[in-house]
């Protein structure tokens, strides 16, 4: 586990997170996708609740329990988690990062 203690900024957690998106993409072809933080999940990655369970497995190894992806996730509606942006997970893992720190 490489939990990272020192990425408490949004650049440098939307660079390891667009990291870790190009990985699950390139299973689908899609690993030069741009990834910004008005990326969305769902209409512009076109990720499946598949998906983002595999991004919570690489959340999870990257930051330990630090960042609780399915917390994150129980807090929002369909509509919400459809429409979910890298910036509000970026957001949120900061913020997360920080209160652990």
């Amino acid at each position: 586990m490489s939990v990272e203690t020192t990425a408490t900024d949004e650049g440098t957690v939307l660079a390891q997170l667009a990291g870790m998106l190009r990985e699950l993409l390139e299973d689908y072809g899609l690993d030069d996708a741009e990834i910004t933080m008005d990326t969305t999940f769902h209409d512009d990655l076109e990720l499946e609740s598949v998906d983002l369970v595999a991004l919570s497995g690489q959340l999870r190894e990257h930051y330990g329990d630090r960042v609780n992806f399915a917390t994150f996730i129980a807090e929002r509606d369909l509509d919400e988690i459809i429409a979910l942006t890298v910036g509000e997970l970026v957001r949120y893992t900061v913020a997360s990062l920080r209160a652990t720190a």
